[in-house]
């Protein structure tokens, strides 16, 4: 490997950067092994994964963690569209091929999540296994998403109805303001705070004026230097492609309404009790519903004391239960 094409940083990843999928595809690396891949969720990107690539590596993996499209240094569809479910998953597919690998553990949270459920749909022989975080599985509805969020956004401020109709103003305003909202989103969604505060304002509302301010920096879980990694990426791209992937919730839907029963691949679930996405958008009690959507639930690890933000928060028991999960699946 050319040390050129592949710088190092201070954590011991190497970047990368490929044509994947139409798109210029930023990724770190670090281990050797069966491969692990890493997704990451909005607003976010693989340094999301910091405290567990190098865990992770050492107990004997390949483990990657790419930006997924439209964030991070990762490029986004030219013409603002392009986040659909043939989209992900083609980039996933693509990252595989590129790697060289004929299947790989995949693992996300939010949007990376969703989108190796996905893959799992479509193409189960490139998965090993699949590890969530936080989001359990997908489920659709008789009603479209935008419909749902919409009849929310008329009676309160909700951030779903907000990126729907005002993805511009949405992006415009964080693009002005890149470290207030990043610094907001991680602390409300966060097992410190209390995000359903955002739902006492009224509609018409902003979601950077809904959020509640948070505390100085450093908090126990993340520090200056950490936030302005995320600022510096979000500065240089934007905040137009992460927005995307919720424009897309529509035709996402309309595509996962051809799924079929429960998903085959062997799956395996980490979740937190404070987690609001857990509390609010699966149903009531989803952890006990695994089974619903996944035919062959290997393992869960519920983790106390923290919130959605749940692989920063709790590092040491996150990655403790990876690997747990990781040698299981491949028999060590």
């Amino acid at each position: 490997m050319d040390p050129a094409a592949a710088p190092v940083s201070p954590l011991g990843w190497e970047h990368h950067y490929a044509r994947i999928n139409g798109l210029d595809v930023h990724y770190v690396e670090q281990g050797q092994g069966p491969l692990v891949v890493l997704l990451h969720g909005f607003p976010h990107t693989s340094f999301s994964w910091r405290h567990q690539i190098g865990v992770i590596a050492d107990a004997g993996y390949r483990v990657v963690a790419p930006d997924l499209r439209g964030m991070g240094q990762t490029s986004a569809p030219t013409d603002g569209s392009g986040y659909g479910v043939d989209a992900a998953v083609g980039d996933l597919v693509g990252l595989l091929d590129h790697l060289g690998e004929e299947q790989a553990v995949f693992s996300g949270l939010d949007f990376g999540g969703m989108a190796a459920y996905d893959l799992a749909y479509h193409h189960p022989e490139r998965m090993r296994a699949v590890i969530g975080l936080q989001n359990p599985f997908i489920s659709v509805g008789s009603v479209a998403p935008s419909v749902i969020e919409r009849k929310r956004g008329a009676k309160r401020f909700n951030h779903m109805s907000y990126y729907l109709d005002q993805p511009e103003a949405a992006a415009q305003d964080y693009a002005a303001h890149p470290r207030e909202i990043l610094a907001k989103i991680f602390h409300a969604l966060s097992g410190t705070a209390d995000f359903t505060q955002v739902w006492q304002h009224p509609p018409g509302t902003s979601y950077r004026e809904a959020l509640p301010q948070p505390p100085p920096l450093p908090w126990s879980w993340m520090s200056e230097w950490e936030l302005e990694t995320y600022v510096a990426d979000y500065a240089r791209s934007g905040f137009a492609g992460g927005i995307g992937w919720y424009l897309a919730l529509d035709d996402v839907w309309e595509h996962r309404k051809s799924y079929t029963g429960p998903s085959t691949v062997p799956f395996y679930f980490i979740g937190s009790e404070n987690d609001i996405d857990l509390a609010v958008w699966h149903g009531r009690d989803p952890v006990n519903k695994l089974s619903d959507h996944h035919a062959d639930v290997r393992g869960k690890r519920m983790i106390d004391g923290a919130g959605h933000m749940l692989n920063m928060e709790c590092p040491d028991e996150v990655s403790e239960a990876y690997v747990a999960f990781l040698d299981e699946a491949h028999g060590r």
